[in-house]
């Protein structure tokens, strides 16, 4: 197998695992769900499943190395669920610490993948599961973020990222 071949099919692979599609979670794979707003919180956890956990694993831990946390991470438990849009919407790239300790890869942008409502019920059952205390995120939030930042066209570093803020 040539190389070039090699590289893509390495990148294909990380990119199916990270971008989550329709893989089932593991048999013993057990999600919480909030118990706030029981719909929305079910609806959060099923594509949470389908779309995160491969990389953040189900219980919300990430994969020490490789994937960060959400449990207990300040931008999920931030007052504004502003930037957890932004890089859901666009992806991230680069160095970015997570509870002490420093991750350095790429997350999807899921902008082409997941409509406002699912974005924002994943967001939702993220901010209200793990141990976090986050608000719920509904989708004309997630539009907002959408229309806001239609034009940019590369993933945010947390440089972009904190610098976009007000």
């Amino acid at each position: 197998m040539s190389t070039k071949i090699f590289a893509l099919a390495i990148l294909a692979g990380g990119l199916v695992a990270c971008g989550g599609g329709d893989a089932a979670p593991a048999d013993d794979a057990t999600v919480d769900a909030p118990a706030a707003a029981p719909a929305v919180a079910s609806a959060g956890a099923t594509e949470y499943t389908n779309n995160c956990s491969v990389c953040h694993q189900a219980d919300g831990n990430g994969m020490p190395g490789a994937f960060p946390p959400l449990a207990g991470s300040t931008i999920v438990n931030a007052p504004s669920p502003d930037q957890m849009i932004m890089i859901v919407l666009k992806g991230l790239q680069g160095p970015v610490t997570v509870n002490g300790v420093e991750y350095n890869g790429i997350m999807t942008p899921f902008q082409d993948i997941l409509t406002d409502e699912q974005i924002a019920s994943i967001l939702t059952y993220e901010r209200a599961s793990f141990g976090n205390t986050g608000s719920a995120v509904t989708a004309e939030q997630v539009a907002a973020i959408r229309a806001q930042y239609a034009d940019k066209t590369d993933s945010w570093t947390i440089e972009s990222l904190e610098a976009a803020m007000p």
